[in-house]
């Protein structure tokens, strides 16, 4: 494939994914690429908007919240775009039941019983097992994506401490065994009780829920490294939010994102220039790229983009989940004092109602904003309305005693793109391998390997690192 570093190289999407694929681009001495960004922001669903609460005015996080030690892309682009994450507020949670009642599910000396003591053995045991497993039996999983999974391989960049983002191979016929739901994974290596580990950063954080979700996706996300850093709370955060990360870097770039600038058409003619019609405050115009890097929803690109009978295929079968957050105030001295998970809320039963609270700003006190947020979708289940989720939502913070007084940039995102555990068993990620690089078009992005902002970057690395 051609390495000529003066090709002219459409992005499409400035979010994680759109800003770190340029910066890998620039490091391997790109420099004719542009990035087209509908939106008049930087960052995706990194968005840290500022609020003034006690005169000072601070960032809240309405999407991606914090990091861990493996998140090895997102502190490459730090280091490109100079910033860190020592000045961020520290993470603190507590517990609550679906009546709004504080519990103490991992504290033994808290409301004891001798069940509650077996149960946390039990606990502790299997999660020694699954860290041993994972190490030995499914040995390649921690790589980013989701290359050759289905088919017993793995292949992509590594995510190991010592060893990370080289790019790594090898064949394991366990790894197949990925494809399951994760609650089925579990339930085959014994180790049922971990998903109460794993709930708390991954249902509440909108990706799904265990009995749909494939166990790859699960354990790419949170490899038992980066979960023992979230029981332990040895996490990064941003001063002035996740945001600012893909922000810096862009005003870095030699050629930062055009915003304002939705892409409304791609043809992509045989033998011919690639053509990208944009739209933006001056009207439309069409402009010729030599490759494309999509980071955008592969499912709405195949909408605007003459996508081959292949591509329609493949992008139909994209899930996404619905998750609704918005930033709720209370009344003065009112509101939380810690962030708050709301384990009964966790489950399908429970659909809609609020799973957690995020309180960002210690210092703030029962004056701080939190973020409140729900699924409404499950697979197999009717979804809830998003009025109703609301509804349900503003109920559930009153009975933890904290009433809203009012909701700030209420949302509802693309979130977590992936497919099924039938699709996955079946090798879709292989079959989009294979048209990787068709049309000279290359797919990035979340559904490549995670929706968090570590994998998409990664995801970008890889894709520059094999394709540039």
């Amino acid at each position: 494939m051609s390495k000529d570093l003066k090709e002219r190289i459409c992005i499409i999407g400035g979010g994680p994914a759109g800003i770190s694929a340029a910066m890998y681009l620039e490091k391997k001495g790109y420099k004719n690429y542009t990035i087209f960004e509908k939106l008049n922001k930087i960052g995706g669903k990194s968005y840290s908007p500022k609020l003034k609460v006690g005169g000072e005015e601070r960032s809240f996080e309405t999407g991606a919240i914090m990091g861990a030690i493996t998140y090895h892309a997102v502190h490459e682009v730090e280091e490109f775009a100079g910033v860190g994450h020592a000045d961020g507020p520290n993470m603190r949670r507590m517990y609550r039941d679906s009546s709004g009642k504080e519990i103490f599910p991992f504290d033994p000396k808290k409301n004891f019983s001798l069940k509650k003591l077996f149960g946390l053995l039990k606990l502790k045991k299997q999660m020694k097992k699954l860290v041993q497993i994972m190490n030995e039996k499914y040995k390649g999983y921690d790589v980013y994506g989701h290359r050759g999974v289905a088919q017993g391989k793995y292949d992509g960049l590594s995510k190991e401490l010592h060893n990370s983002l080289q790019l790594v191979s090898g064949e394991n016929p366990n790894l197949k065994d990925l494809a399951l739901p994760f609650d089925q994974f579990c339930k085959l290596n014994g180790v049922e009780e971990v998903q109460r580990i794993w709930i708390g950063p991954y249902t509440s954080f909108g990706y799904g829920y265990f009995d749909e979700i494939p166990a790859s996706y699960v354990m790419k996300y949170l490899d038992t490294t980066t979960a023992i850093e979230f029981v332990n709370m040895r996490l990064w955060t941003w001063k002035d939010g996740t945001q600012s990360i893909y922000e810096a870097a862009n005003k870095k770039l030699k050629n930062p994102a055009l915003l304002n600038t939705e892409v409304v058409k791609v043809e992509r003619p045989k033998g011919e220039k690639i053509k990208v019609t944009v739209k933006d405050k001056n009207g439309e115009r069409v402009e010729e790229f030599d490759k494309l890097i999509v980071t955008t929803p592969l499912d709405w690109f195949a909408k605007l983009a003459d996508a081959s009978a292949k591509e329609k295929e493949l992008f139909s079968k994209i899930r996404h989940e619905e998750y609704v957050d918005f930033i709720a105030t209370f009344d003065e001295n009112q509101g939380p004092t810690i962030s708050g998970y709301i384990f009964d809320n966790m489950t399908v039963e429970r659909l809609g109602h609020a799973m957690v609270y995020y309180h960002r700003w210690e210092d703030l006190g029962a004056n701080c904003p939190c973020v409140v947020y729900a699924l409404r979708n499950h697979l197999g289940s009717e979804d809830v309305p998003y009025d109703k989720t609301i509804e349900m939502m503003m109920e559930d913070m009153a009975l933890c005693g904290f009433p809203v007084k009012e909701r700030l940039y209420e949302q509802e995102t693309y979130y977590c793109p992936h497919v099924t555990p039938e699709d996955f068993k079946a090798g879709w990620y292989d079959e989009l391998e294979k048209i990787q690089g068709e049309h000279n078009t290359f797919f990035g992005g979340e559904i490549m390997s995670f929706g968090d902002m570590e994998d998409t970057c990664a995801s970008s690395k890889d894709l520059v690192e094999r394709f540039f």
